[in-house]
């Protein structure tokens, strides 16, 4: 990660209002001092995406996403620290100075920018190679593919010469070392053979990342010879797991959704077709990084994968991963046709949009693939079918969303509602569902651990709430630091982020008599305890609202938080530690005069 001075990022963090940055993602509504929207980062119908101005963060109190303006670009739009720097530099019109690295951080980054400048040299010898005689059979290949010209630009096609070294020994001629080519994935280095290349006698796909640099290769052999398809190996800049072909131009969509494919050539053809919403995965099944990368640019995914039977494993394995993750999810159905490709071709852009309107919902999709296993003319397996089916519809937790699917699933094999319903609820008392499946959420009794190991974990997390409530009241009332410093200070929060959190604030009052909870988020390089500083800063209690209420429940959790600080270090301190000793005495005085006094929020 590139190192800025404190002072420039602090200045490019406050000449970007967060409200004005995020408005252009979310739609935000003022209430009160603080805007809410729907959360981008996880799946909701009621808005719990704050955004407060004067705070200058963003948190969710649904999913707990939350930092500055720089973490939300960076989760947002996949940026690195120093992409959200540039970003948000180049908005407030601030040139950035030379980037400062540590010796580390420097060799690191200089890795990455070799190994993108290779790729790149690669992608263009491969673009000019199949504009000139040697690449004749891949440009003959993608023609019969029915691809334009302007389709090929597009997406950088080119060509790998039939001999095995061929792209090996142009680099070599760019001055780039074997060492940095054996780590780019495309070259191999034998002691006895020397340097040899991945890809060769192959039309070339080039996989860009969602900034148009490009990060791998796909190639797909020209006549005989296995694999058909080869995939760049995973390198520094290249993981197949969190990246998605297409996604550089289908992020810019207009359309609701993005459409899910298998394979390069269908994503190519989409997009010819006008679909600019395709993207595939990159040889591999769809995983989780997929999902929560395509979380990010859009609420709906059409699945449009092959009509065999590999096509419908690869699908039915795909729901479950997006659902997790908060997609809505429809299937294409593509038949009498293979894949979009073959669809388009034999019957056009128009057609294939039909279909698209007519997708199917993914949970009646996995039912009827389900039904394809049994025989529905014998009384008994048709029992069993629906046995299965209401297995599935327990899984459905919210009882409003469950019992649409019970009408649609009684609508489909025209069942009466209520025999669904009945055999839904009889399925759920056998598995033990908590009282059935006519209330509110289905899910089984949480098991009873041994005595006293649930009011510990209760007494922890209540205490850590605590801290967290005093945290947020001291950066949304400065004032308070005046009121409370003879009685608390920044030791006094065990838990260590909170302990780092609180001495940057008690030394923001110190010296300004003002805090800036926002710059405390960039100070933090954890994406993890970014996310925790936010959660510190937007903690609530909503039992209170008239002034007497919020000072007797801050003169409670003030004194929570010093008898769990005396508890902690009579634990912890080793028995002759004097300094702790006399910290111990001086805090029992504090506590018992903190008891007597009155602590006013004015």
């Amino acid at each position: 990660m590139p190192y800025y001075p404190d002072d420039i990022v602090e200045e490019v963090r406050s000449r970007n209002d967060i409200v004005d940055v995020i408005s252009q993602y979310v739609r935000l509504q003022k209430k009160g001092s603080t805007y809410f929207g729907l959360c981008p980062f996880h799946n909701e119908k009621t808005g719990s995406f704050s955004v407060s101005p004067n705070k200058q963060m963003y948190y969710c109190f649904g999913c707990g996403a939350g930092g500055n303006v720089f973490t939300f670009l960076m989760e947002y739009e996949n940026f690195t620290f120093g992409e959200a720097m540039e970003a948000l530099a180049d908005r407030a019109g601030i040139e950035l100075p030379k980037q400062e690295y540590s010796a580390a951080q420097r060799k690191e980054a200089d890795k990455r920018a070799r190994l993108l400048e290779i790729n790149k040299e690669a992608a263009k010898y491969f673009y000019m190679l199949l504009r000139n005689d040697r690449g004749k059979r891949a440009l003959d290949y993608f023609k019969k593919r029915e691809l334009s010209e302007e389709t090929m630009q597009k997406f950088g096609l080119g060509y790998s010469d039939q001999y095995s070294d061929d792209l090996y020994r142009y680099l070599r001629g760019k001055g780039y070392e074997d060492e940095i080519l054996k780590e780019s994935g495309l070259v191999t280095i034998d002691e006895r053979r020397g340097g040899y290349d991945k890809f060769w006698n192959r039309a070339m796909f080039p996989i860009m990342d969602v900034h148009n640099k490009v990060i791998g290769f796909g190639g797909r052999v020209m006549g005989e010879g296995e694999p058909k398809y080869l995939n760049s190996p995973e390198t520094k800049i290249f993981d197949k797991s969190r990246n998605l072909y297409g996604l550089n131009l289908a992020r810019s969509t207009k359309k609701p959704q993005l459409l899910l494919c298998e394979g390069y050539m269908d994503v190519i053809a989409l997009h010819q077709a006008g679909f600019d919403n395709a993207v595939a995965s990159l040889g591999t099944a769809l995983t989780s990084g997929h999902a929560n990368l395509l979380k990010r640019y859009t609420k709906e995914v059409y699945l449009t994968y092959d009509s065999d039977g590999a096509g419908v494993k690869a699908a039915l394995r795909a729901i479950p991963i997006l659902k997790e993750v908060g997609i809505t999810t429809k299937v294409i159905n593509m038949k009498p046709y293979k894949d979009p490709d073959e669809f388009i071709k034999a019957l056009g852009a128009e057609a294939y949009q039909q279909r698209i309107d007519e997708a199917e919902n993914s949970f009646l999709f996995e039912i009827r693939i389900l039904q394809q296993q049994y025989n529905m003319s014998d009384p008994e397996s048709k029992t069993a079918f629906y046995n299965e089916v209401a297995k599935k519809l327990c899984g459905f937790s919210e009882k409003l969303e469950r019992d649409n699917y019970i009408e649609a699933v009684a609508q489909k094999y025209m069942l009466a509602v209520e025999d669904v319903r009945r055999l839904v609820n009889q399925y759920g008392a056998k598995i033990g569902v908590a009282g059935g499946v006519t209330g509110g959420s289905i899910g089984r009794e949480p098991t009873k651990l041994k005595t006293g190991i649930h009011e510990n974990k209760k007494k922890e997390d209540g205490m850590k709430q605590s801290q967290k409530l005093l945290l947020t009241w001291l950066i949304e009332n400065a004032g308070l630091f005046q009121k409370i410093e003879k009685y608390i200070t920044p030791e006094d929060f065990t838990e260590e982020i909170y302990r780092k959190v609180a001495e940057i604030l008690f030394e923001q009052f110190k010296e300004t008599g003002i805090v800036n909870p926002a710059q405390i988020v960039s100070m933090f390089q954890n994406e993890e305890e970014q996310r925790e500083i936010a959660g510190l800063f937007n903690a609530r209690i909503h039992q209170v609202e008239t002034k007497e209420e919020w000072e007797k429940a801050l003169k409670e959790t003030i004194i929570r938080v010093k008898q769990n600080s005396m508890e902690y270090y009579a634990k912890t301190a080793a028995p002759n530690d004097m300094a702790v000793l006399q910290k111990m005495v001086t805090d029992k005085r504090a506590l018992e005069e903190l008891e007597k006094v009155h602590i006013s929020v004015d």
